[in-house]
């Protein structure tokens, strides 16, 4: 069933799933706002007919100007995908505090500000679909990634309370939580990690983190970006969608190990991929 005459705004969506996710919700027949900080990278979704603004999720006055330009023209959204993020790894003593704060920035305060910004509007409709992708990274951890998989641990225990608050209100809250995606992930995070932590105590463990990552995410084997995009659309088809969604390489698989054989199993077997 075609979404016509629906509202949706996508962060993140220059590249990799944000821009898959954008691509789907056009061909749903719905009013699409793509939004990046890199909008020379969404010409395509341009041609295709999304609406695309530049938005840095970090900086108010962007958001602001966002949320107004979206409410002047079509009054609000209907389905807000929080997709905007990215991977710091690093020893956690090796990590500047400010690097651990623009984490926190991009992966929870700025999608947790649009949000805000937003919710008014779908109050007063007393309708919509809010989408946080989070992760699989959100119930399991790897070494060195203590500072990303802090964010978004916190944006499932965050997103988790907003639908209890917003159930009253017909807001339907969803967590999406990807695998190993096909997607700039890896490659971004593994030279940023080295550097931060190739000399210091945590060296050997970097280089093994290294290696392993690379192994793990060799291009080519890992789930495609559709995966996710299936997912997204069964959420924004339903009017009552499950509260969190899985797919993806490994997610599966490593959610059930610790859950079900808990922590000390759980870190064995990661620690073991580590050689």
């Amino acid at each position: 069933m075609r979404q016509t005459n629906r509202v949706a705004l996508v962060t993140g969506a220059s590249s990799g799933m944000g821009k898959a996710f954008a691509q789907a919700l056009l061909d749903e027949g719905m009013v699409v706002y793509a939004v990046a900080r890199r909008v020379d990278q969404m010409s395509e979704l341009r041609r295709q007919g999304a609406i695309t603004l530049a938005m840095d999720i970090t900086v108010e006055q962007d958001i602001q100007r966002v949320v107004a330009h979206i409410k002047k023209d079509h009054g609000g959204v209907d389905v807000l995908l929080n997709n905007a993020g990215f991977g710091l790894y690093g020893a956690m003593e090796d990590t500047d505090i400010n690097e651990a704060r623009y984490q926190f920035e991009v992966n929870l305060f700025g999608l947790a500000r649009l949000t805000q910004s937003l919710l008014p509007d779908m109050r007063e409709q007393r309708k919509g679909t809010i989408i946080n992708i989070s992760s699989m990274g959100g119930k399991v951890y790897t070494p060195l990634g203590s500072w990303y998989h802090a964010t978004k641990h916190a944006l499932e225990g965050w997103s988790d309370c907003l639908r209890l608050e917003l159930h009253p209100f017909g807001i339907n809250v969803v967590v999406i939580e990807p695998g190993a995606i096909e997607t700039e992930f890896g490659g971004v995070l593994l030279e940023p990690m080295l550097r931060r932590s190739k000399n210091g105590a945590y060296q050997d463990l970097a280089k093994k983190v290294a290696a392993a990552t690379g192994q793990s995410l060799k291009p080519g084997t890992l789930s495609t970006p559709q995966v996710i995009v299936d997912l997204v659309l069964k959420a924004v088809r339903s009017s009552n969608p499950k509260t969190r969604y899985v797919g993806g390489k490994y997610a599966r698989v490593l959610m059930s190990i610790r859950k079900w054989l808990g922590d000390r199993v759980y870190d064995k077997i990661i620690m073991s991929t580590m050689r």
